[in-house]
Protein backbone atom coordinates (compact mmCIF):
# COMPACT_ATOMS: atom_id res chain seq x y z
CA UNK A 1 0.00 0.00 0.00
CA UNK A 2 1.47 3.45 -1.25
CA UNK A 3 2.46 5.70 1.91
CA UNK A 4 -0.08 8.60 1.63
CA UNK A 5 0.83 10.99 4.78
CA UNK A 6 1.63 14.34 3.82
CA UNK A 7 3.28 17.15 5.82
CA UNK A 8 3.39 20.90 5.88
CA UNK A 9 3.72 24.32 7.47
CA UNK A 10 3.61 27.82 7.18
CA UNK A 11 6.21 30.15 5.88
CA UNK A 12 8.04 30.71 9.49
CA UNK A 13 7.60 26.86 10.73
CA UNK A 14 5.68 27.91 13.81
CA UNK A 15 3.23 25.58 12.06
CA UNK A 16 3.94 22.17 11.01
CA UNK A 17 1.42 19.50 10.16
CA UNK A 18 0.58 15.87 9.02
CA UNK A 19 -2.20 14.38 7.17
CA UNK A 20 -2.18 10.79 7.80
CA UNK A 21 -5.17 10.04 4.73
CA UNK A 22 -5.41 10.20 1.47
CA UNK A 23 -5.85 13.81 0.33
CA UNK A 24 -9.90 14.74 -1.46
CA UNK A 25 -10.65 16.60 -4.02
CA UNK A 26 -8.59 19.89 -4.76
CA UNK A 27 -10.17 22.87 -5.99
CA UNK A 28 -9.39 26.51 -7.14
CA UNK A 29 -11.72 29.17 -4.87
CA UNK A 30 -12.47 32.45 -6.74
CA UNK A 31 -14.92 33.86 -4.02
CA UNK A 32 -14.39 37.38 -2.41
CA UNK A 33 -13.52 35.95 0.87
CA UNK A 34 -10.72 33.05 -0.02
CA UNK A 35 -9.85 36.12 -2.22
CA UNK A 36 -9.39 38.22 0.96
CA UNK A 37 -8.31 35.44 3.18
CA UNK A 38 -5.33 34.45 0.72
CA UNK A 39 -4.91 38.07 -0.23
CA UNK A 40 -4.61 36.80 -3.89
CA UNK A 41 -6.84 36.42 -7.05
CA UNK A 42 -8.05 32.30 -6.03
CA UNK A 43 -7.02 29.84 -2.97
CA UNK A 44 -5.87 26.50 -3.79
CA UNK A 45 -6.97 24.32 -1.39
CA UNK A 46 -7.41 20.63 -1.02
CA UNK A 47 -9.68 18.23 1.39
CA UNK A 48 -7.59 16.84 4.39
CA UNK A 49 -9.04 13.90 6.30
CA UNK A 50 -6.64 13.06 9.22
CA UNK A 51 -5.80 16.70 9.75
CA UNK A 52 -3.18 17.06 12.66
CA UNK A 53 -1.20 19.65 14.04
CA UNK A 54 2.39 18.58 15.20
CA UNK A 55 3.84 21.88 16.30
CA UNK A 56 1.35 24.89 16.86
CA UNK A 57 -1.73 25.45 16.80
CA UNK A 58 -3.46 28.24 14.15
CA UNK A 59 -5.46 31.39 15.01
CA UNK A 60 -8.42 31.21 13.85
CA UNK A 61 -11.23 33.62 12.20
CA UNK A 62 -14.73 32.84 11.87
CA UNK A 63 -15.24 34.47 8.50
CA UNK A 64 -18.88 33.62 8.04
CA UNK A 65 -21.68 32.28 9.84
CA UNK A 66 -20.74 28.63 8.02
CA UNK A 67 -17.28 28.64 8.14
CA UNK A 68 -14.08 29.23 9.92
CA UNK A 69 -10.21 30.27 8.40
CA UNK A 70 -7.06 29.11 10.03
CA UNK A 71 -3.77 30.87 9.72
CA UNK A 72 -0.34 31.57 11.49
CA UNK A 73 -0.31 34.18 14.05
CA UNK A 74 3.57 34.77 13.59
CA UNK A 75 3.91 35.08 9.44
CA UNK A 76 0.50 35.32 8.38
CA UNK A 77 0.02 32.01 5.79
CA UNK A 78 -3.55 31.45 5.68
CA UNK A 79 -4.05 27.36 6.50
CA UNK A 80 -7.44 26.08 6.49
CA UNK A 81 -10.66 26.62 5.23
CA UNK A 82 -13.26 24.89 7.66
CA UNK A 83 -16.16 24.40 6.81
CA UNK A 84 -19.21 23.33 9.46
CA UNK A 85 -19.90 19.99 9.18
CA UNK A 86 -16.98 19.05 6.55
CA UNK A 87 -13.23 17.97 6.88
CA UNK A 88 -11.21 20.81 6.85
CA UNK A 89 -9.51 21.95 3.57
CA UNK A 90 -5.44 22.83 3.77
CA UNK A 91 -3.90 25.58 1.55
CA UNK A 92 -2.54 23.64 -1.16
CA UNK A 93 0.76 25.48 -1.07
CA UNK A 94 1.74 24.84 2.67
CA UNK A 95 2.46 21.18 1.34
CA UNK A 96 5.57 20.17 1.43
CA UNK A 97 5.76 18.73 -2.12
CA UNK A 98 2.45 21.09 -3.75
CA UNK A 99 3.30 20.40 -6.96
CA UNK A 100 2.14 16.75 -6.00
CA UNK A 101 -1.34 18.30 -5.75
CA UNK A 102 -3.44 19.30 -9.21
CA UNK A 103 -6.65 21.36 -8.68
CA UNK A 104 -9.48 19.79 -10.79
CA UNK A 105 -12.29 21.95 -10.28
CA UNK A 106 -12.85 25.85 -9.96
CA UNK A 107 -15.64 27.00 -7.77
CA UNK A 108 -16.62 30.77 -6.25
CA UNK A 109 -16.96 31.87 -9.86
CA UNK A 110 -19.19 34.83 -9.14
CA UNK A 111 -15.62 36.89 -7.81
CA UNK A 112 -13.56 35.55 -10.55
CA UNK A 113 -11.20 37.68 -11.51
CA UNK A 114 -11.26 37.94 -15.66
CA UNK A 115 -7.80 38.07 -15.90
CA UNK A 116 -6.98 34.89 -14.56
CA UNK A 117 -7.89 33.02 -17.65
CA UNK A 118 -5.10 34.72 -19.14
CA UNK A 119 -2.25 34.63 -16.27
CA UNK A 120 0.03 32.04 -18.87
CA UNK A 121 0.08 34.81 -21.41
CA UNK A 122 1.43 37.34 -19.19
CA UNK A 123 4.63 38.17 -20.31
CA UNK A 124 7.51 37.37 -18.08
CA UNK A 125 10.72 40.07 -17.72
CA UNK A 126 13.25 40.10 -20.78
CA UNK A 127 17.24 39.23 -20.48
CA UNK A 128 17.91 42.26 -20.17
CA UNK A 129 15.46 43.11 -17.07
CA UNK A 130 16.32 39.63 -15.32
CA UNK A 131 20.17 41.18 -15.42
CA UNK A 132 19.35 44.35 -13.93
CA UNK A 133 17.95 42.87 -10.57
CA UNK A 134 19.85 39.74 -10.60
CA UNK A 135 21.90 41.30 -7.83
CA UNK A 136 19.04 41.90 -6.05
CA UNK A 137 17.72 38.50 -5.87
CA UNK A 138 21.06 36.91 -6.04
CA UNK A 139 21.95 37.59 -2.32
CA UNK A 140 18.87 36.72 -0.75
CA UNK A 141 19.29 35.18 2.60
CA UNK A 142 15.41 33.42 3.33
CA UNK A 143 13.88 32.87 6.57
CA UNK A 144 11.66 30.65 5.37
CA UNK A 145 11.43 27.22 7.10
CA UNK A 146 12.64 24.53 4.72
CA UNK A 147 9.58 22.52 3.45
CA UNK A 148 9.75 19.04 5.35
Amino acid sequence: MPNTTRTGGCQCGALRYVIDQPLGRASICHCRMCQKAFGNAFAPLVTAKGLRWLQGEPKRFRSSNKATRSFCSECGTPMTYEADGFPPEIAILTLDQPADVTPVVQVGLESQLPWTNEVAKIPTRTPEEEAKVASFYGDIVSRQHPDG
